[in-house]
């Protein structure tokens, strides 16, 4: 379900790293190549980026297709930025959330993304959602389960985790609440990016001093790209990548 993207590096057109290359995420939307699940992203999109000198990313999201947005063709064109996010959805449930399903959700500096699933939802993760502070929980954007999931991994981010041990905890929480889940995260400070290979593809792409990727699939053929294991932590940014293995928890 999904496919999603963070790109750190020179400052670039949008459109240069979403909808440019031969199989950029923008022809990811109908025609991606390694999903494992679904078959097309046609159920709202979203892109946030970080301007210079501002901590706090701005976002674009819209409930359809991206194909369909012209506003996003031009926006595409004329905006650039060193450091972006973006995803497109294909929903797990039909829902009435519209653009406020879409990722990426934000709070403060940071921009995620959920990539898969959650097996047994909602009541699989009831349990989970009681220990979030009643405000967070109430202040959710959306009914699905990648918001959940972002408020879990929010919660953390707010005590104070560092970026990629939230990720790694929540997965490892919510894989022992709900098995079988799908659980490829991505994040991001605009400085540094964070995800998860849980039950999906992910892919990378680094040339330290210059750029990182983090992709669910590659947006081109350069054979430079490199494939996460599955059930593994990736943290990266713009000088290195650092992957970890995750364990499974216990059944």
């Amino acid at each position: 379900m999904c496919r999603h993207l963070a790109y750190l590096g020179p400052p670039e057109p949008l459109g240069s790293v979403l909808v440019a290359p031969a199989h950029s995420l923008f022809r990811q939307s109908w025609e991606p190549r390694m999903q494992r699940h679904g078959t097309v992203n046609a159920d709202g999109f979203g892109v946030g980026w970080y301007a210079e000198g501002d901590p706090v990313p701005a976002r674009y999201r819209r409930s359809g297709p991206i194909w369909g947005d012209g506003s996003f063709a031009d926006l595409a064109r004329v905006v650039r930025s060193g450091a972006v996010l973006g995803a497109v959805r294909d929903a797990t449930l039909s829902g009435a959330d519209g653009e406020a399903a879409a990722a990426p959700f934000a709070a403060g500096p940071w921009l995620f993304s959920h990539n898969g699933a959650l097996t047994g939802w909602p009541r699989s993760l009831a349990a989970l959602a009681q220990g979030l502070p009643p405000a967070e929980l109430l202040s959710m954007e959306a009914r699905c389960d990648s918001a959940l999931v972002w408020a879990l991994v929010l919660n953390r981010l707010r005590r104070g985790d560092e970026e990629a041990q939230a990720l790694a905890d929540t997965v490892l929480e919510v894989a022992e609440a709900a098995p079988g889940s799908r659980l490829n995260l991505l994040l991001t400070n605009g400085d540094t990016i964070a995800a998860t290979a849980w039950g999906d593809t992910l892919w990378y792409l680094a040339e330290p001093g210059r750029r990182t990727v983090v992709a669910s699939e590659p947006y081109d053929d350069d054979p430079h790209w490199r494939e996460v294991p599955d059930r593994t932590l990736l943290a990266a940014s713009r000088t290195d990548v650092l992957l970890t293995p995750l364990k499974e928890p216990p059944a």
